[in-house]
C-alpha cells in the first residue's frame, strides 16, 4: 500500500519544490521509502509500504515511455503477467507495479478493466503527453485531484465528457494538495450541507470547492484536448446466477474462498480483523484453509452493550487462531479524537473510525496486512435497515396525520445509551417511513433531514438544505439504475445503494484512513470483483427474509463458522456515543458548541444547535448522531479551516 500525488501541467512547469512537499505529507500510507519523478510537464510524487517485492519495485517506475505511480495491490497479477511476457514483455521486478504498468503500455488506456484488485493509478504518458488517472472498481483506494484551466482552478466537479483543463494536480489525500500550497482552500458549502445529512462528503465533491474525489470505476485522462472522465465498470443486475439456496452457497464459498487466498499472498506477516460477527469470522475460518497458524485481532469495550469481544474469543477458539485482543475505554476514545481529525482530513462523523484506529495500531504491532470482513453487510442486505424495509413499505400506507402522532408518541419515550436501543430504533424508523422509497434507507442512517438541517444552519447555508441539494447524488443514482431497470424501493436497489454510496462514502474510508494512518494494509475478500458481481447477480430474496439477513451467506457458511456466530445477534462496531456525549466528552461537547465557537465557524445558527445539545444532555432526547456529525465538522474545521 502506498500514497500518491504529483501535478501535471500541459501549459507551464510543474512546481517542483510544492511536489516535494506532497510526498512527506503521506509519509503514513508509504513508511519505506520516498520516490519522484520531474520530467517536462510532470511531476510524480510516492511513498512506499512495501507488500511485495519488497527489494524491487520501487516507484515512480518508468518503462516505454511511461511513469507510473501506483497505490494498491493488483491481484492475479501472475495471470496477467505471464499473459504479457507472452506478449514479449521482459519484466526486470517480481512487483505487482511493474505488471500494472506494462498492461497500460500493452493495452492503453483500456488496460484498467484488467486489473483486478484495489488499487489508485497516475499514470504520466510522455509519448502522447497524458496523463491518466484511475480508481478501483469499489472504491477501495482513494483518489483525489484539482484541475486548473490556465492560472484558475475550476470550482465544480466535472461532469462525465470532456472538460476544459490544461492543468491536474492529485493526491491519496487532500493533506497532500494542501501541503503543495497552490490549491484554493474554500469550503465547499453544498458538500458541507450533504454532509451534515449523511456523514461524509458524497463523491464526487470534497469539502474543498476546488478538489474533487475520483468517483470508484472511473478513469479520467488530462491531455491537450482537456480532462475526460469515464465509467468503466458497472455492478451487474440482478439475474443470471443461481436461484436454489444450495448452489448459490457453493458457489458463494467457492469464490469468496479463492478471494481469501489470493488476499493472504504476501512478503510480509499477514493477520485478520476478527469482530465475531459473521464477516469476519468467516474471513478467518477460510483463512485457517491455506495458512496455519491465523493472527486474528480484536478490539473490546468496557462498555457492556458494546462489547463483543467475547465472540471474537469464541471464535478464536474455535478456530485455533493466534488471537490478539485489547479494549477501548472512554478514556482511549477521548486521545483518539485529535488523530481521527489529522488523518481524516475531511469531516467525517461514523464513530467507528475510533476503535478502528486503535484495532489498526494495535495489529501494526504484529502484522503489515490484515484481512477484513468489509463488504459483506452491503452484498447480502445484513443491516438492520433491511428488516425495516418490508415493514416501512407497509407503514407507509398509514395516513400522514397518524404516523406524525406516532412519531411525537415516540418522541416521549425515554432516551436510552444503549448500542441500538429500542427507542433509538422506533424513533429511526418512524423517520425514514415517509421518505421516498429511493431514500428511506439513506433516511435511516443520516443524522440530519434537510427540514432540520434548515433549522440549525446559517441562513446562507439553510437556502441549500434542501432534498434536491442534499439526496442528490442518491436521486441521479437511482434514477441511473431506474433507467437500468432496477425497479425503485425494492432490496435490490437499496443494495445498490449501500454498495455505491454508505460502502464507498464511510466504510472504506474509514478502513483506508484508520489503516494506513498506522502504515496498515487492510484488504477485503468480499469487495473481490468475482465475489462482487457473483452476489450482485443473486435474487434478492436469497439475501433478505422478512425475519433474517444474509441468507445465502450464513447458509452457505454452515460448518465453516461457529454455529453460535452464524445464529448470534448483529452487533455493529460502535461506540456508546450518546453516554459519552453526556460524560467524558462533555467538556467537549460544551466547547465546540459555545455562542463563540458557533458564531465563528459561521455555518450554524447557534440557539439552535445549542439547544440540541442541551437536549441531549438532559436525558429529553437521544441526538448522538446530529451533535456528533455537528462536533466532528467543527473539530475539522479548527485543524483545516475552511469558514462556513
Amino acid at each position: 500500500m502506498c500514497g500518491i500525488a504529483g501535478e501535471v501541467r500541459l501549459d507551464r512547469s510543474p512546481d517542483a519544490e510544492a511536489v516535494r512537499r506532497m510526498g512527506p505529507a503521506l509519509a503514513h500510507r508509504g513508511p519505506d521509502a520516498e520516490g519522484f519523478f520531474f520530467e517536462g510537464p510532470a511531476a510524480l510524487a510516492h511513498r512506499r509500504l512495501s507488500i511485495l517485492d519488497l527489494e524491487g519495485g520501487g516507484q515512480p517506475m518508468s518503462a516505454g515511455g511511461c511513469t507510473l505511480v501506483f497505490n494498491g495491490q493488483c491481484y492475479r497479477h501472475e495471470a496477467l503477467r505471464a499473459e504479457l511476457r507472452a506478449r514479449g514483455h521482459a519484466f526486470q521486478t517480481r512487483s505487482d507495479t511493474e505488471v500494472v504498468l506494462r498492461a497500460y503500455l500493452e493495452w492503453g488506456e483500456p488496460f484498467v478493466e484488467r486489473l483486478d484488485g484495489m488499487f489508485a493509478v497516475a499514470l504520466w504518458d510522455s509519448r502522447a503527453r497524458k496523463l491518466l488517472l484511475a480508481r478501483d472498481r469499489m472504491g477501495k483506494k482513494p483518489l483525489y485531484y484539482a484541475l486548473a484551466q490556465g492560472g484558475a482552478f475550476l470550482r465544480a466537479p466535472p461532469a462525465e465528457g470532456l472538460t476544459p483543463a490544461t492543468g491536474a494536480l492529485f493526491a491519496s489525500e487532500p493533506k497532500a494538495l494542501l501541503a503543495h500550497g497552490g490549491v484554493p482552500r474554500a469550503l465547499d458549502r453544498t458538500a458541507l450541507v450533504q454532509y451534515l445529512a449523511v456523514e461524509y462528503v458524497p463523491q464526487p465533491r470534497s469539502v474543498w470547492d476546488a478538489v474533487f474525489k475520483l468517483p470508484a470505476a472511473h478513469v479520467a485522462v488530462l491531455d491537450a484536448q482537456g480532462f475526460r472522465l469515464r465509467r468503466y465498470w458497472e455492478l451487474p443486475l440482478e439475474g443470471g446466477a443461481p436461484e436454489r439456496l444450495d448452489e448459490a452457497g457453493r458457489g458463494l464459498v467457492e469464490r469468496l474462498e479463492g478471494a481469501v487466498a489470493r488476499r493472504l499472498v504476501a512478503d510480509v506477516p499477514v493477520g485478520v480483523f476478527l469482530s465475531g460477527g459473521v464477516d469476519s469470522t468467516a474471513i478467518a475460518a477460510l483463512a485457517t484453509r491455506h495458512a496455519r497458524p491465523v493472527a486474528t485481532f480484536s478490539i473490546g469495550f468496557e462498555e457492556a452493550s458494546f462489547d463483543e469481544s467475547r465472540w471474537a474469543r469464541l471464535a478464536a477458539e474455535r478456530l485455533g487462531t493466534d488471537h490478539h485482543e485489547e479494549r477501548l475505554s472512554a478514556t482511549a476514545s477521548l486521545d483518539l479524537l485529535p488523530a481521527a481529525v489529522e488523518e481524516l482530513d475531511e469531516p467525517f462523523a461514523d464513530p467507528s473510525v475510533l476503535p478502528t484506529l486503535l484495532l489498526s495500531r494495535f495489529v501494526r504491532k504484529h502484522v503489515t496486512v490484515a484481512l477484513a470482513g468489509d463488504g459483506g453487510d452491503e452484498l447480502f442486505a445484513g443491516y438492520d435497515t433491511f428488516l425495516a424495509h418490508g415493514p416501512a413499505a407497509l407503514a407507509a400506507r398509514i395516513p400522514a396525520p397518524l404516523l406524525a402522532a406516532a412519531s411525537r408518541a415516540a418522541a416521549l419515550l425515554p432516551a436510552s445509551d444503549r448500542n441500538m436501543s429500542f427507542d433509538f430504533r422506533l424513533k429511526q424508523f418512524l423517520r425514514g417511513v415517509g421518505a421516498e422509497p429511493s431514500l428511506r434507507h439513506q433516511a435511516w442512517i443520516g443524522a440530519f433531514a434537510p427540514g432540520e438541517l434548515a433549522r440549525v444552519l446559517s441562513p446562507e447555508l439553510a437556502a441549500l438544505a434542501t432534498p434536491e441539494v442534499v439526496f442528490g447524488p442518491v436521486r441521479a443514482a437511482a434514477a441511473r439504475d431506474a433507467a437500468r431497470g432496477v425497479r425503485p424501493g425494492s432490496v435490490d436497489e437499496a443494495l445498490r445503494f449501500f454498495l455505491a454510496h454508505y460502502l464507498e462514502g464511510d466504510i472504506l474510508v474509514k478502513a483506508d484512513r484508520a489503516s494506513m494512518a498506522a502504515s496498515l494494509e487492510a484488504r477485503a475478500p468480499f469487495l473481490d470483483l468475482e465475489v462482487v458481481e457473483y452476489a450482485a447477480r443473486l435474487p434478492a430474496s436469497l439475501k433478505l427474509g422478512w425475519r433474517s439477513t444474509k441468507v445465502v451467506l450464513k447458509h452457505a457458511l454452515r460448518g465453516i463458522v461457529p454455529e453460535e456466530i452464524l445464529s448470534r445477534p448483529k452487533k455493529g462496531f460502535g461506540i456508546p456515543v450518546a453516554a459519552w456525549i453526556r460524560g467524558p466528552l462533555r467538556p467537549l461537547f460544551e466547547d465546540l458548541f459555545s455562542e463563540g465557537s458557533l458564531q465563528r465557524s459561521g455555518a450554524f445558527e447557534p440557539a439552535a444547535l445549542r439547544a440540541m445539545l442541551q437536549r441531549h444532555l438532559s436525558g429529553q432526547a437521544d441526538l448522538r448522531k446530529p451533535l456528533w456529525t455537528a462536533a466532528m465538522f467543527l473539530l475539522w474545521q479548527r485543524r483545516w479551516g475552511g469558514q462556513g
